[in-house]
């Protein structure tokens, strides 16, 4: 098999075992997939890109309307959580901003606060039991820091909302995918792509 095709083969097995077990781990997704499909070779490796443009053909392509549905849910229960988070002034980010979320996507926020067990509180005060955690995220090319958080589920999503301080709003930490700046949404950004989606749809019969 050519190198192009054998990169084209463990993207799209990579994407398949993303989609179908909610590994968010990209490099882990790779090694799963060259491993069963016995491609091993690191040479042939796809980039996050590739396997990131896999997840978004395989939902065209095998379940377009069942998708929409899933990321227009998630997409809903981010926006209320971000209106009951206000005062932190959240941000969505990864694939549910993205669109390529899953039903076994985590919502993924971002807060800012120079005290990030203010955030806590405010999750206990709705009625959110949290897990306190930490996540490393690459800041520069060549560096990397650890970003204190809280995992929590709310109507039965999982959501994780890291904690950056007051003046890392306009810095946000490199993406996994591309290695460039996450692309951050505040909760106007976000109502505003659900409206669009609900534009887009055509008119029910009756």
């Amino acid at each position: 098999m050519r190198p192009d095709h054998r990169r084209t083969a463990i993207a799209d097995e990579a994407a398949r075992i993303m989609q179908e077990q909610g590994l968010r781990d990209f490099r882990s997704a790779k090694e799963k997939a060259g491993s069963r499909l016995g491609l091993e070779d690191r040479g042939a490796l796809p980039t996050n890109v590739e396997i990131e443009q896999a997840i978004a053909e395989r939902n065209r392509i095998f379940r377009p309307d069942e998708h929409e549905e899933i990321v227009d849910t998630l997409r809903r229960a981010a926006l209320e959580v971000m209106h009951a988070l206000a005062e932190f002034d959240p941000r969505l980010v990864g694939p549910v901003l993205a669109g390529s979320a899953t039903e076994h996507s985590t919502i993924d926020l971002h807060l800012f606060s120079d005290a990030p067990e203010s955030v806590g509180s405010a999750l206990a005060a709705l009625g959110l039991p949290a897990r306190a955690v930490e996540q490393r995220l690459r800041t520069r090319r060549d560096d990397s820091e650890l970003f204190p958080g809280y995992r929590f589920r709310r109507d039965g999503l999982e959501f994780c909302a890291l904690v950056f301080r007051e003046r890392g709003r306009g810095n946000a930490p490199l993406s996994a995918v591309d290695g460039r700046p996450m692309r951050r949404a505040t909760g106007r950004d976000v109502a505003a792509l659900i409206e669009a989606r609900a534009a887009q749809r055509p008119p029910t019969s009756t």
